[in-house]
């Protein structure tokens, strides 16, 4: 089984008000270069189990912005991953970017140093909420961007898109998509939004200075997309991804199913098939930490795989595989969680289909509620 890299760049143009990754302004070169030297030692000094090359067949660039890197940057930590770990033929690279922090100079290469796949943060189409929401580039950008982006020849693209944002009508929802599918992506990434503690957005909401989002409104966003994305020629595989057909993400589709995944950089998290593992999600911190031990690692447990293999393997469209469980973990998953499958099936929020057990369109809304009776 090929694993996956993940690679964390926290640095951003400034501070989204709803985002609680660990992220932090681009202020200097330097410190820039000063993050990329740590990244690229962690990866050199990871020790792989047995002591051979580990395959892997995804790398995924997260953050924060990462195309805020500069193409010699990105070719450096590529190459440095390409010493530790054996890439398939075909590999899926994929990179995060906001609208106006590439050219098309930089796109062309990061393509040519073997990233095919952008994940676009686009967010919303409308102005005013871009604003609200401090992102730092308004729709045209986004529409430009994503021009230069077929230009430099990415057949492979992802749109991020959040609804349910303080203010936002369904009708606002509905020209989003429309935009969305207008432009033609071959993946959509749509969430509704969290509002996590901490944020300035969380702190808006607490002040009274944006009011909170309509929950019922939420919901019948949430259906909605699903009826016009679908519609497109979209298939839904996640509870918030849509991908047309073969455009389904191969990386994010590893954390879903239990598969093996390296993290490396601030705050990055591992699963290395029994143990997940994550580093420090101070910046600085990590910096310092791995030019003094080569780690930054600040947690480490051996996780409950059959738990965590049914409600990842509940968030894809598909279900959990009942006879994958029952050969892995050596139980039954519907005798064992009997009383539960049952409480929640009568509610409507989970059903058992052709062997998999899966979430009803009814429990994706609920989901959270689902997982809960298998933790």
């Amino acid at each position: 089984m090929a694993a996956g890299v993940y690679l964390h760049i926290p640095f951003c143009k400034s501070r989204c008000s709803y985002c609680d990754f660990a992220t932090d302004v681009y202020r200097t070169s330097d410190a820039v270069e000063d993050y990329v030297e740590a990244l690229c030692s962690e990866i050199s000094g990871f020790a792989i189990a047995g002591g051979n090359a580990r395959s892997i067949d995804t790398v995924y660039f997260g953050g924060g912005t990462p195309s805020l890197l500069m193409p010699r940057q990105v070719g450096r930590i590529l190459n440095v991953v390409q010493e530790k770990f054996s890439i398939s033929e075909d590999p899926e690279i994929t990179m995060e970017m906001n609208p106006a922090t590439v050219t098309p100079a930089s796109l062309k290469e990061y393509k040519r140093l073997g990233v095919d796949r952008a994940s676009f943060g686009v967010q919303t189409f409308d102005d005013t909420e871009l604003k609200r929401l401090a992102r730092g580039h308004d729709a045209q950008d986004a529409r430009d961007t994503f021009g230069m982006l077929r230009d430099a020849g990415f057949d492979n693209v992802s749109f991020d898109l959040i609804a349910g944002l303080p203010r936002q009508t369904l009708s606002d929802w509905e020209r989003n998509l429309d935009e969305a599918l207008t432009l033609g992506p071959e993946h959509l990434s749509l969430y509704l939004l969290e509002i996590h503690e901490g944020t300035p957005l969380a702190e808006q909401i607490k002040t009274h200075r944006q009011p909170v989002p309509d929950e019922d409104i939420a919901a019948e966003m949430y259906e909605t997309m699903i009826d016009k994305v679908t519609a497109a020629g979209f298939r839904q595989y996640e509870i918030s991804n849509f991908a047309k057909p073969g455009f389904e993400s191969r990386h994010n589709s590893k954390y879903w199913r239990l598969d093996p995944v390296f993290g490396f950089g601030v705050s990055a998290h591992s699963y290395d098939g029994s143990k997940r593992y994550a580093n420090d999600r101070d910046t600085a911190a990590y910096v310092k930490k791995i030019g003094d031990a080569g780690t930054a690692e600040v947690t480490r447990e051996t996780i409950d795989q059959a738990s965590e293999f049914v409600f990842l393997g509940l968030r894809l469209t598909e279900g959990v595989d009942l006879e994958k469980y029952k050969n892995r973990f050596d139980r039954d998953l519907l005798s064992e969680h009997a009383h539960e499958i049952e409480r929640i099936n009568d509610a409507g929020l989970i059903e058992v289909f052709e062997s998999r057990l899966r979430l009803t369109r009814r429990g994706m809304l609920f989901s959270n509620e689902v997982f809960q009776a298998f933790v």
